[in-house]
């Protein structure tokens, strides 16, 4: 593997810039039943925060990604392509062997605490999942969310893993002094779709379960509809059913998002296809032949559906690249009577 090679901002090598030397790898495996197929290179990192490319789609700038690869094991997850960075295997590979930076919550903590950095928002979850099966083992979300609200600093999470709710206490300490946005993935509800697609991923029942611990605890929690996979889980009936179902957990809002294939997950995706859809092979290479994104017109028509489906269930999309402000808890009422002034 080339771990020499992996530098925080580029796909291309640089030694001299590497987030970690070989020397740093511990690598484990564990015979437990969760853990089992599973491989775990432990490093330490030499950084944390990480610069979203200026070309990039994503509407915010800096990211923390504790974990490489992701048990997951999502067919369409557009982070595949980062495994081969490492000369690791972008299909199996990407399932079954796990980067985990040991270091995250100290490196964090110092980045936060440096003067050159100046409170900016971070995104997780964007990458692959924090909350993944990893998580369980190695805990190191709760130091990374402590570093945050130890600084004030804004940040967002999106995740598939109904772990998060562990870390339900210390969000709500966060939320009390910066913006904090939480989101859950939920692209469908199908069963049998979630079952072959998403083989590792808590079921979408589960994950909307956790939108709605986190209502009841009073902190508002998001949807990104996301991917809506053409021609499996695009029919009105399956959007609808979607909808009804995020409505029902109490989102705040709900995004959707058409699948898109960037190179690396688009070979394993359609290897997956062949084998289980053959018959919309030509219409995927159709539909995504100008590149790694469906028609502009495919994505309004889905987009459309789905926001006029939300607005007949009561919630709305989400603004984009706006946290969703967890609200502090309500001050106590004065024992005595107040004068308020304008200044």
């Amino acid at each position: 593997m080339r771990w020499e090679n992996l530098s925080p901002d580029s796909e291309h090598a640089r030694a001299d810039a590497a987030l970690f030397g070989a020397e740093a790898v511990t690598t484990r495996t564990f015979d437990t039943p969760e853990f089992r197929g599973i491989t775990f290179h432990e490093i330490r990192a030499r950084s944390i925060v990480n610069r979203v490319p200026g070309a990039s789609r994503m509407p915010f700038e800096w990211t923390v990604n504790p974990y490489r690869g992701c048990s997951h094991a999502c067919v369409y997850c557009f982070a595949r392509k980062t495994h081969s960075y490492l000369d690791l295997d972008t299909g199996l590979g990407f399932d079954s062997q796990i980067v985990v930076k040991v270091n995250a919550p100290e490196l964090l903590h110092h980045r936060l605490a440096s003067r050159s950095w100046h409170g900016e928002h971070i995104a997780m979850g964007t990458n692959v999942d924090c909350y993944q099966r990893a998580e369980g083992r190695y805990r190191l979300m709760p130091g990374i969310i402590e570093a945050l609200r130890d600084h004030a600093n804004p940040f967002s999470i999106l995740t598939k893993g109904t772990l998060i709710l562990r870390d339900l206490p210390l969000l709500r300490q966060a939320a009390e002094v910066t913006d904090v946005g939480v989101s859950v993935s939920v692209g469908f509800t199908d069963e049998e779709l979630w079952r072959t697609v998403e083989p590792g991923t808590p079921a979408p029942e589960r994950r909307l379960d956790v939108v709605r611990a986190f209502t009841d605890a009073g902190i508002g929690c998001g949807v990104l509809m996301a991917p809506v996979i053409p021609f499996l889980g695009d029919r009105p009936e399956q959007l609808r059913a979607t909808v009804r179902a995020i409505a029902a957990s109490g989102a705040t809002s709900v995004t959707p998002l058409v699948l898109h294939l960037r190179p690396g997950a688009r070979e394993w995706f359609m290897s997956w296809l062949a084998e289980h859809h053959p018959h919309l092979v030509a219409r995927y290479e159709r539909l995504y032949a100008e590149g790694a994104y469906a028609p502009r017109w495919y994505q309004r028509r889905i987009t459309r559906q789905v926001h006029d489906l939300a607005r007949e269930y009561g919630i709305g999309p989400a603004r984009a690249g706006a946290p969703r402000r967890i609200p502090a808890p309500a001050p106590k009422e004065p024992e005595l009577p107040t004068q308020l002034t304008l200044l």
